[in-house]
């Protein structure tokens, strides 16, 4: 249902967000391939009104429309900020402004971020603790503190009577397909994608959060990114696997190569570990989304590192792929990796001392000069019947 094109999700909770299908490239890192959505809800309830969540910079005009089709913007009471980021939190300023009467509703730690990054003055500001609630009269507002998911001052909104949880970046994906979740056909995949690329790092903080809704009754998720979960059990199945660390045989073989002769030892690792029953997705550094890495990360058990020397050292996209594999934090358990160089080693002792740091078993390694021979390949396919007993053993 709609009125004058704004979705009613249930009952007087309002869909005010906005679309962004052209964007490409998120946090100067992450790629887009569907763009994404800036997603606010407007909660009107017998007495007040509540704004949860706003949008990007850019698309306050458009927030603003959406939001008078329901209701005039200088009449709302309520304005929550669920999580700082400016993607959601960026319109609060512009919303504030024309809103005189309205409260900037914000966990503890949020307080401080509203002035830190909107200049929100205290009078303005109302704190609310984890279990916190605010009547809007036939609807409560129940707030829970979600410190990490992904900043500190994170927080949801629960709203018993509708059964409407609103866990900002939790649970959400890109894409600007959809309004709901099961009008997008890839959107596990993306939901998996979402989550190697923002949550993994913070899966232990992820896993206290499903902690502390479980117990809730939800018919319906509404995050900042992406489509409405109204199957909000399939969305949080997946997350309860993934924040649990859980892992298949699975190895990614990354890699970059110079010449050729990387690439053909990376791919024969590929070949044996498929071969030993173990999934080997093969990623080209040179022109890999990393999103689609991060994405296979989520429950691999291995990866095996493929890079040249060069001037002594691992290759830029190397270095830059490990140092991924370290902020990230995947529940990885082996590795190996394999090199070639001309005129000078040193890749291996390089990746030895960037990957030394993430707990790795290094199952094998391997550094040859020039292209690969008869008793290289050899040796590759015990490196990588190696790693597939290691992985098929979990």
């Amino acid at each position: 249902m709609s009125i004058h094109h704004i979705p009613i999700l249930v009952e007087n909770i309002y869909y005010v967000g906005v679309k962004d299908p052209d964007k490409r490239l998120f946090d100067a890192l992450i790629p887009l391939p569907q763009g994404t959505t800036y997603n606010s809800y407007l909660v009107k309830g017998s007495e007040k009104t509540a704004l949860i969540d706003t949008v990007c910079p850019g698309f306050e005009g458009e927030l603003e429309s959406r939001i008078n089709k329901i209701h005039p913007l200088e009449d709302l009471d309520f304005v929550v900020m669920n999580h700082a980021e400016p993607d959601h939190a960026g319109a609060i300023p512009y919303v504030l402004e024309r809103c005189p009467r309205a409260r900037l509703v914000v966990s503890r730690m949020g307080a401080k971020a509203a002035k830190t990054y909107f200049n929100v003055p205290d009078e303005r500001l109302h704190v609310v603790s984890d279990g916190g609630e605010i009547s809007l009269g036939d609807k409560t507002l129940r707030f829970i503190e979600a410190p990490m998911l992904h900043w500190p001052e994170t927080m949801f909104t629960y709203v018993p009577e509708t059964k409407t949880l609103f866990p900002c970046d939790f649970l959400a994906l890109h894409t600007a397909y959809g309004l709901y979740d099961d009008q997008v056909p890839e959107m596990i995949p993306y939901a998996k994608r979402y989550f190697g690329e923002i949550m993994m790092p913070m899966r232990i903080m992820g896993k206290r959060a499903l902690a502390k809704i479980i117990d809730l009754d939800i018919e319906l998720i509404a995050p900042s990114h992406g489509p409405i979960h109204r199957n909000p059990e399939r969305i949080l199945e997946a997350y309860k696997s993934w924040t649990n660390g859980d892992t298949k045989a699975k190895a990614l073989v990354v890699y970059v190569s110079m010449w050729g002769s990387t690439e053909r030892m990376a791919k024969h690792i590929a070949e044996t570990l498929e071969e030993n029953g173990v999934e080997a997705p093969l990623y080209n550094l040179t022109h890999a989304d990393i999103g689609d890495i991060a994405r296979d990360l989520v429950d691999a058990r291995g990866i095996v590192f493929g890079t040249p020397t060069l001037l002594g050292k691992m290759h830029p996209l190397a270095v830059y792929a490990s140092h991924l594999v370290k902020i990230l934090k995947p529940p990885l358990k082996y590795g190996a990796v394999v090199s070639s160089y001309g005129w000078s080693k040193g890749a291996l002792t390089h990746a030895s001392e960037v990957l030394g740091p993430t707990g790795l078993e290094v199952v094998g390694a391997l550094e040859i000069n020039g292209p690969p021979g008869a008793e290289d390949y050899l040796e590759l396919t015990k490196i990588g019947e190696d790693l597939a007993k290691k992985i098929l053993a979990g």
